[in-house]
């Protein structure tokens, strides 16, 4: 097996043995309001209405899931982990379809819309943006959220992900700076590709100040250049019509 797989796989095992909400750090007040808004976002970037079919990618234990299943879409969600897909099965959702398989062999489709969170950072892209092109209807749409490196905190997990406060940081696993990004995407075939900073709440703020720091910041992704130290970047892309 590849070894990106085999340490992808155990770092699952590892996640659904606890909480894994928690550990991404979705669980706190703070990281549910985040959660929501970026599901928000890249509902609205990928298009997401009743009818549609789409396909999640790197679901997990099923937050986001639920969170785009809201939409009326018919949704398939894969993920690697079978230990992390039993938890995303185990909320019940309707019109979900939870499917065990890499993303880098995906070849099921075609979708009107490719969606993901904190997903393509776990990847080989040279493999898994041309299955994600191919996989999109001509005129579909692609959006993700993925970890910024620009942003200090981010940087440092990659840089020193070897000590035990960034255990969860996976070995192959990386973040994007926005340029770059967009360039893979483009010479994968996307079109109208679009990378964005945003996100500056943090998942330790506490729940009273919830409410102002999501304000405060609103206005640092505003901002020219403290936006790009923002933590998260939202992608998002076409496959060309015709």
């Amino acid at each position: 097996m590849d070894p990106r797989a085999e340490h992808e796989l155990s770092h699952g095992r590892r996640l659904a043995a606890g909480d894994p909400e928690a550990t991404w750090g979705w669980g706190s007040a703070a990281g549910r309001a985040r959660a929501r808004r970026r599901a928000a976002l890249i509902a609205e970037a990928a298009g997401l209405r009743p009818g549609l079919r789409v396909l999640e990618l790197g679901c997990g234990a099923g937050l986001f899931s639920e969170l785009f299943a809201a939409h009326g879409v018919e949704l398939v969600a894969t993920d690697l982990s079978p230990e992390l897909l039993a938890h995303a099965r185990a909320r019940g959702l309707a019109r979900v379809r939870f499917v065990e398989r890499r993303v880098e062999e995906w070849s099921e489709g075609p979708f009107d819309a490719v969606v993901g969170s904190s997903i393509l950072h776990h990847l080989d892209l040279a493999l898994a943006l041309p299955r994600l092109h191919a996989a999109l209807r001509p005129g579909g749409a692609a959006a993700f959220a993925e970890p910024n490196l620009l942003n200090p905190q981010v940087y440092l997990e990659r840089r020193l992900r070897r000590l035990p406060w960034f255990s969860y940081v996976t070995p192959d696993e990386t973040a994007f700076v926005r340029w770059s990004l967009r360039r893979a995407l483009v010479d994968a075939g996307f079109v109208d590709v679009t990378v964005e900073p945003f996100d500056w709440l943090h998942p330790a703020v506490p729940a009273p100040l919830v409410g102002a720091v999501a304000l405060l910041g609103g206005v640092l992704e505003r901002v020219p250049l403290l936006r790009e130290w923002s933590g998260s970047l939202l992608i998002r892309a076409r496959r060309r019509c015709g």
